[in-house]
């Protein structure tokens, strides 16, 4: 790690714990409600853009004391359709770190495409909706599954002083596959409770439910349960989310994890406020 690499993530760590406010400029703060943010980014259907990275960390359970190392980067850009509606497309790129008896097994995942379409105005309760895709790209063969897949998703979440809570669903179904299993025939549900507590501070309850319909009878369930923590801020006129969190799998397959810690880094890109008319 060069010099400069290690003061940045030193004062990236130091900005997150509220150990170093001198970062956030006056200037900063005043551009930047990192309140307001943090709840705009725990929508899924905002017109936020966002850059996030997750660092998942599995290990216990059948894995023993091996770990195994999942990345996610989840780009998500939101385009104006009309005056009434725009579409939020959000790629979920995998990459992972297998521990295997024959050695660490490294690669990416397969793909995901999602497409909501949620009105540009949005009442007291905000909604998505549309298809989602899941594209056979995985190079490591222990999360291969050879599956275009392709379904539906859908998002609704409701604010409410520093409450925001709500739901997203996706079910994807298996179109072509090239043989062998698993097969990509998957049910995600992820409820989300978050509360802010201001000056950029939220607690999450956020677990990535999901179910494996072409697996064995006993092993189609993964049920995360644990909590969060994440300080949006703004460093370097960046606005930007660090996030840590546990989970305990109260329900999983054979051959997976028990337990899980996610390290998250999200880069927040609202949209330029527009000057009022002379």
């Amino acid at each position: 790690m060069t010099m400069q690499s290690a003061r940045i993530f030193r004062v990236v760590l130091l900005t997150w714990l509220g150990l170093a406010p001198v970062l956030l400029s006056a200037q900063s703060a005043a551009e930047h409600d990192v309140t307001s943010l943090a709840k705009t980014s725990q929508n899924p259907v905002s017109d936020l853009t966002t850059l996030p990275f997750q660092f998942n960390f599995n290990t216990g359970g059948d894995l023993a004391d091996a770990t195994l190392l999942h990345v996610v980067f989840q780009p998500v850009f939101a385009f104006k359709v009309t005056d009434r509606w725009n579409t939020i497309v959000r790629t979920i790129v995998p990459l992972d770190s297998v521990p295997t008896p024959e050695g660490r097994v490294s690669g990416s995942g397969d793909i995901q495409e999602q497409l909501y379409v949620t009105p540009s105005q949005p009442g007291s309760v905000i909604w998505g909706a549309g298809p989602v895709f899941s594209l056979p790209t995985a190079t490591a063969d222990a999360v291969k599954t050879g599956t275009w897949a392709a379904g539906f998703g859908a998002v609704a979440l409701k604010m409410h002083g520093p409450w925001v809570v709500g739901a997203l669903v996706n079910q994807y179904w298996p179109m072509t596959d090239t043989g062998g299993g698993p097969k990509t025939d998957l049910f995600v549900v992820q409820p989300a409770v978050n509360y802010n507590f201001g000056a950029g501070w939220a607690v999450s309850f956020s677990p990535t439910i999901t179910a494996n319909w072409d697996a064995a009878p006993g092993n189609q369930w993964t049920v995360p349960l644990g909590a969060g923590v994440s300080k949006t801020t703004v460093f370097n006129g960046r606005p930007m989310t660090i996030g840590l969190t546990y989970s305990y799998n109260v329900k999983k397959p054979q051959g997976s994890a028990g337990e899980f810690v996610r390290f998250s880094l999200t880069f927040l890109y609202p949209r330029p406020k527009r000057s009022a008319p002379p």
